[in-house]
């Protein structure tokens, strides 16, 4: 089958032609730095991995650009609560943002550019749009320059949205503007914000506007014209529209495919600071669900459904997770690691149908199954198969349980080591107790065990012990 993706911009699921064979080019919209990130943000950081893996297991060669914007109204708005500088603000949070994505096994991007650093780049594309009559400096001396909506007439085509029924764009006061819906490519100094948030353009001293930053990043790294422009549901208006609308302006043909992904929300509601209902990764480890788990649970759901997020339905993926673990344990105990096997052909559907991660675990299901009922038999032959076949699915899922990501490395493997000794020590003893029929004993060191989250199976070949809840 040939990869189809659904597609904002035309309304439909579209088999997906690169435009270049063998080669594709993604931009994904990353965060506005002004706060750290929660897991709502997270789980575009893990959706649109999954796509990337997906294109590089059929051969692709990817460029993946995840930008960062670390200049805009809301980072200058921190800055002055807090009185310190915006940029400060901004790197802080890019370096959380930074750990969140590592703990969550996501791919590096190929470059992750700042808004900052692309200043001339915006600027040539503003007076390219000035010259062609698709923007204009604004007339009341704020040094504003605007993008004029009614000189593009596929306005409003990505959002499906009538020019005639938007409101104003709310970027900045209406009075420099042509008309209200126009939205900023450059802002102004202001007297009353932060004297170091600004840079000379030929309009005068300011900064850019927030939709001109990634039409600007897009064509440095990716060109006139690139293969798929991702980002959250909420983005598609204004913030795409207004991207396409003006790199379009400027004459480049800009994305060919318009990806989007369904948010998380609590309780019926958009995640966020000012809501008071951000929960990050700290809390998800309070409850004791590691970030794999975590993972787990984005990936299952279709990146294009809303994840209404609950404590019940996190723990009920953390233990999906943990039987399909229990498993790879098990089954390289009784054969090896080996190496990774083929991906079973209704896998492989299932991703190519608008990575319908859904289906896909249910393949893997299947096949954890058919090798847990291998391992019961005694059948090595087909508990080899299962065990390559399943790690196949669980590395382009990014959860594979024995990826370094999540064995960990350095001073992790020293406390592993430790962790090791210990409980063998406590099994040891749990042993002579049994030998010697002291039942209660041999009972409460499991039981002591089991709290501290070491569940303790006993096994034709031995007791064996894992971390997490018994399947």
């Amino acid at each position: 089958m040939t990869l189809r993706l659904y597609d904002t911009a035309t309304r439909s699921v579209r088999d997906f032609v690169p435009r270049e064979a063998g080669k594709v080019g993604v931009y994904l919209c990353g965060l506005t730095l002004q706060a750290p990130p929660h897991i709502g943000h997270l789980r575009s950081g893990v959706n649109y991995d999954v796509l990337r893996r997906w294109l590089l297991a059929a051969g692709y060669e990817v460029t993946f650009i995840r930008n960062v914007t670390d200049i805009d109204d809301k980072i200058l708005v921190k800055a002055m609560e807090r009185g310190q500088p915006f940029w400060s603000i901004a790197y802080a949070n890019e370096l959380i943002l930074a750990e969140s994505y590592r703990a969550l096994n996501v791919l590096p991007p190929t470059y992750e550019p700042r808004a900052t650093g692309h200043i001339p780049e915006m600027h040539e594309l503003i007076a390219k749009l000035i010259a062609d009559g698709h923007a204009y400096p604004a007339t009341d001396d704020s040094g504003d320059v605007y993008f004029d909506v009614c000189s593009w007439p596929a306005y409003g085509s990505l959002s499906g949205q009538s020019p005639d029924a938007m409101q104003s764009a709310g970027d900045a006061p209406d009075r420099g503007k042509r008309d209200p819906r126009d939205f900023a490519l450059w802002k102004g100094a202001k007297p009353d914000e932060p004297a170091d948030a600004y840079w000379p353009s030929p309009w005068g001293r300011g900064r850019p506007g927030w939709h001109i930053e990634c039409s600007a990043m897009c064509r440095r790294y990716l060109g006139a014209e690139f293969d798929i422009h991702g980002g959250g549901l909420d983005l598609t208006f204004p913030h795409h529209e207004n991207e396409i609308a003006q790199s379009q302006a400027a004459g480049l043909p800009f994305a060919r495919y318009w990806v989007h992904h369904g948010l998380l929300s609590i309780g019926g509601a958009k995640m966020g600071k000012s809501l008071g209902n951000a929960l990050d990764l700290t809390y998800v480890d309070s409850l004791g669900v590691r970030p794999v788990e975590l993972r787990y649970y984005y990936a299952a759901a279709h990146y294009r459904s809303r994840i209404d997020y609950s404590e019940d339905a996190l723990r009920e993926a953390a233990v999906a997770y943990r039987r399909i673990e229990g498993f790879v344990q098990r089954a390289v105990e009784r054969v090896g690691a080996g190496q990774l096997g083929e991906l079973p052909g209704a896998f492989a559907a299932a991703m190519d149908d608008d990575l319908n991660t859904s289906a896909a675990f249910a393949v893997l299901h299947e096949v954890v199954r058919d090798g847990n009922t291998a391992l019961t038999g005694g059948d090595d032959v087909t508990v080899r198969t299962a065990l390559a076949s399943a790690r196949a699915m669980l590395d382009i899922l990014g959860v594979d349980p024995l990826d370094p990501a999540w064995t960990g490395g350095g001073r992790t493997d020293d406390l592993r080591g430790v962790v090791d000794s210990l409980v063998a020590l406590a099994l040891e003893q749990r042993a002579q107790a049994r030998g010697r029929k002291d039942w209660a004993a041999a009972d409460a060191v499991r039981d002591q065990l089991k709290q501290a989250g070491v569940v303790v199976e006993d096994t034709p070949q031995g007791p064996r012990w894992t971390i997490g809840e018994q399947d």
